[in-house]
């Protein structure tokens, strides 16, 4: 094999292997199926208020069994009979048990939509406020076209269609895990999600858009 054939080679394997990254994401689906993330609630105490503050007292106060077991059957009715009445319009021991924070609240969501006859998505995007006030974008019955380079970006532009509309202002969640199935990300604290309007699939390789979704408050 001469120098020229061998080159040829080079550059036709090179190609291939190119041809292989760029175009087979086309064709091969990567599905994930992540659960819901389950967090661990913290309860906070009620904060007592006067009734309580008097049951405690009341019960704190209360005799011995040496102390009854010494009384005449009199003073023992007698003293069962007070203490009824102090205790009388008590809220129930139930009312001071810890109460849990809430569970997660959905604040917006919206429905991914095809960018074009080539690039299509599906599935609906939701961020949820959890019960430790983090934040958490989900996706369910997601479908998008596979590509290379594949991203999740917030975006400003509240239904973009463009590379134009999304570089308008967009904050980088990461790369996308599968074009199918449910997943989620993780939104940082530090992201004020008033300033986004809409979750977008991009290709970063290219800057191309694959699948937009246009948040709506619920």
């Amino acid at each position: 094999m001469n120098q020229k054939s061998f080159i040829a080679l080079v550059v036709v394997i090179i190609l291939i292997i190119a041809a292989w990254f760029f175009i087979s994401p086309l064709f091969i689906d990567e599905a994930v199926d992540e659960s819901f993330p389950v967090i661990n609630t913290v309860t906070t105490p009620a904060r007592p208020n006067n009734q309580s503050v008097t049951l405690v007292k009341t019960t704190s106060n209360l005799p011995t069994k040496e102390q009854v077991a010494a009384m005449s059957p009199e003073d023992r009715q007698q003293t069962m009979s007070d203490m009824m009445n102090q205790m009388a319009g008590q809220p129930d021991r139930g009312s001071y048990d810890d109460m849990p924070e809430t569970g997660p609240t959905a604040l917006r969501s919206g429905q991914f939509v095809d960018a074009d006859r080539i690039h299509k998505g599906s599935g609906e995007a939701t961020i949820y406020q959890l019960a430790d006030q983090s934040h958490l974008l989900r996706f369910e019955d997601f479908r998008v076209t596979n590509g290379p380079a594949l991203v999740v970006y917030l975006t400003k532009h509240p239904s973009p269609t463009s590379a134009a509309d999304v570089k308008e202002g967009y904050f980088d969640l990461g790369k996308l895990k599968g074009n199918v199935g449910n997943q989620n990300y993780a939104i940082p604290a530090e992201v004020n999600l008033s300033d986004y309007n809409s979750v977008v699939i991009w290709c970063e390789l290219f800057d191309v858009l694959f699948s937009p979704a246009a948040l709506a408050t619920n």
